[in-house]
């Protein structure tokens, strides 16, 4: 038996590493994706102020704490049981796109566009984002800066920081906006739709014109069958905020739909012993281990996730675009891993259209924006789709608002199982007997963990974690359950 390592995997937020295993004849035998790394914030948020963790969770991580930001906000609404005012909300929802936008930007043409734009056996060298504008130009990576930029901008303005915002308020948010700051941000939302349509222009002319990559996009070695999760809004469009969220089956009929605050009857943990990182699946199904099928509970929480687990998108010009990927690949749900690219820029075409309608809102300087907290529930759920997946967090106080327990499920999280099934399928699929082990090769298996845009500084829990988590034993011969037990639950 060979072991083949691969650490660190690269092109990621946080650490983790591959393990595969080759046997003698040259086939993989298995293939073990590991998170070694341990985040501690289900437990020492424990004993603070619930109205902190709004400020103490987004430190989780430099790349979405605007997710963490208001997901906490909205599970801290719940605890004291207020809602925001209308433009308190528009407010929150428009710094979230804003910051999607930039998010996804950062994604495709950092992290995985390297991979399409140069190419996925390029020297390491050129494999980065000094590869891309290379390729692309000067003035499309000066465009890509610029979008980043200007995402931060709109969060500084509505968050009081451009990383770790710190806007969000039990009922609202902490300042209004002023007409100055409305246009400017008009401005910037007008810029970053023009640049979604370049982002996409560039993926017809550097990857959808490639046969190769289009090969490689649709090959069964990328390929799974799974349950996909997401937001949505009354019309069962994409919504990024707020919502229920929205479960098909791997034939893309509707499995479940529920609201955050019931995410406990749908969701249980499975845990392995050599990862920090847990894997969610399907109560309604079960864990099956990671295998994919309607049969088995294992799903994915991701854009192309989203996007199979939609009706549509809420803006035309997106609209437009998830029209045409699904036409280009065969029509609904779609179940090619790495063509959740493609629906993170029909998604970065939403977040901008829709930064751009909140902009314009005639109430979106409406200076009511807050209600103040007159009592306490006690327990509060949050939930928005950070970039990486669905985003829960659930608090729960004593009566005077003093953390007892905080339970996080993260988007990556959702994705483990479904992460390392795909890397498993890919090493399969690529190492045979007799296969030069190169560092390319290696790079195209890290491509199936790539396309998740994973965030391990995030997803980590203690192990043995403090997790709801349920146990099932059954007899071996009859299946007949003999004892269940469940923790948090």
């Amino acid at each position: 038996m060979k072991k083949i390592s691969i650490d660190p995997i690269t092109r990621l937020e946080g650490h983790g590493k591959i393990e595969i295993f080759v046997d003698d004849a040259g086939e993989v035998a298995n293939v073990y994706f590991q998170v070694p790394e341990l985040r501690g914030f289900e437990r020492f948020c424990v004993g603070r102020p619930v109205e902190e963790l709004a400020r103490i969770t987004p430190r989780i991580c430099g790349v979405c704490p605007e997710a963490h930001h208001l997901a906490a906000t909205k599970a801290i609404d719940g605890v004291f049981g207020v809602e925001p005012t209308p433009t308190a909300r528009k407010l929150r929802e428009l710094l979230y796109n804003s910051f999607f936008a930039g998010d996804h930007t950062t994604h495709f043409f950092v992290l995985a566009g390297p991979d399409f734009v140069v190419g996925p056996t390029a020297p390491p060298a050129e494999r980065n984002i000094l590869g891309v504008i290379a390729k692309v130009g000067l003035e499309i990576g000066g465009a890509v800066i610029k979008m980043r930029a200007d995402s931060a901008e709109i969060i500084e303005i509505i968050g009081g920081k451009a990383i770790h915002p710190v806007c969000g308020l039990p009922g609202g948010v902490s300042k209004a906006l002023s007409a100055e700051e409305r246009d400017r941000i008009v401005e910037i939302a007008k810029g970053q739709v023009e640049f979604s349509k370049v982002a996409l222009k560039i993926f017809d002319d550097v990857v959808l014109a490639n046969s190769a990559y289009v090969d490689l996009i649709k090959s069964e070695a990328f390929t799974h069958q799974t349950y996909y999760m997401g937001t949505v809004d009354e019309q069962n469009k994409v919504n990024f905020y707020d919502g229920k969220i929205r479960v098909v089956d791997p034939d893309g009929k509707e499995f479940v739909k529920y609201e955050a605050k019931d995410y406990l009857s749908h969701i249980a943990e499975h845990v392995e012993p050599y990862s920090y990182l847990v894997y969610p699946y399907l109560k309604g199904v079960g864990w099956k281990g990671f295998v994919d099928g309607k049969d088995s509970g294992v799903y994915r929480a991701s854009p192309l996730s989203r996007c199979n687990a939609a009706d549509g998108m809420a803006t035309p010009l997106a609209q437009a675009e998830y029209e045409r990927m699904y036409s280009t690949l065969g029509g609904k749900p779609v179940h090619a891993t790495l063509a959740t690219h493609w629906a993170r820029l029909v998604e970065l075409m939403y977040a901008s259209e829709r930064t751009l309608e909140l902009a314009q809102d005639p109430d979106i300087t409406n200076p009511d924006v807050r209600n103040i907290p007159t009592g306490i529930v006690g327990e509060g759920v949050g939930c928005v789709e950070a970039p990486r997946g669905t985003l829960y967090h659930h608090y729960t106080t004593d009566e005077k608002g003093m953390v007892t327990k905080v339970n996080l499920i993260v988007g990556t999280t959702n994705n483990n199982a479904a992460i390392s099934m795909s890397l498993k399928k890919a090493a399969m699929g690529l190492i045979k007997k007799d296969t030069e082990i190169s560092e390319g090769l290696l790079n195209m298996i890290e491509m199936a963990f790539r396309a998740y845009d994973p965030c391990f500084g995030c997803a980590t829990h203690t192990l043995p974690g403090q997790m709801p988590l349920e146990v099932v034993v059954k007899d071996a011969a009859t299946h007949e359950v003999l004892r269940t037990a469940r923790r948090f639950m």
